[in-house]
């Protein structure tokens, strides 16, 4: 047994719980695969209540990945082409990944190359602010091509 003034040492559970209740607090099993068993005597709400905190401080120093989604057409023009490309070099900076496609609509599938293309010069152009994380790939009457910001 071991806690806050305590004398560690091995002791029957019987004398463990009344030492326990004695200071008020909780017997709590900490190791029951080792010979003999280590128990601690603290107060398990306030270990909870610890614990719970620990794990919620975790959660929000833990990075979150957010996807943007830009779409351009086979035949986008260049001011729109520079005014998405002004957009994704923003969520760039922002430390967003940002998934850009080209989306065929009915016969427009025939431009595949152009599709590619474009998704590669889009690419091009944000070198600067990030890699490329997978190169164009063509899902069903969509192209798609993910982009990762640089550290």
């Amino acid at each position: 047994m071991v806690g806050e003034n305590i004398e560690t040492g091995i002791y029957n559970i019987k004398d463990a719980l009344k030492v326990a209740n004695d200071q008020a607090l909780d017997l709590v099993e900490i190791s029951p695969s080792a010979n003999p068993p280590v128990c601690r005597v603290i107060d398990y709400q306030k270990f909870l209540y610890e614990q719970k905190k620990k794990q919620k401080e975790m959660k929000a120093k833990s990075a979150k990945i957010v996807v943007k989604e830009i779409r351009l057409g086979p035949q986008t023009d260049q001011h729109d082409f520079e005014f998405k490309l002004k957009h994704a070099i923003r969520f760039l900076q922002d430390g967003n990944k940002v998934k850009v496609d080209v989306f065929f609509k009915g016969r427009t599938i025939i431009y595949k190359e152009q599709g590619e293309t474009q998704l590669l010069k889009f690419a091009e152009a944000l070198l600067e602010y990030g890699k490329p994380e997978m190169m164009p790939k063509l899902e069903g009457k969509r192209m798609i091509m993910i982009i990762a910001p640089k550290k």
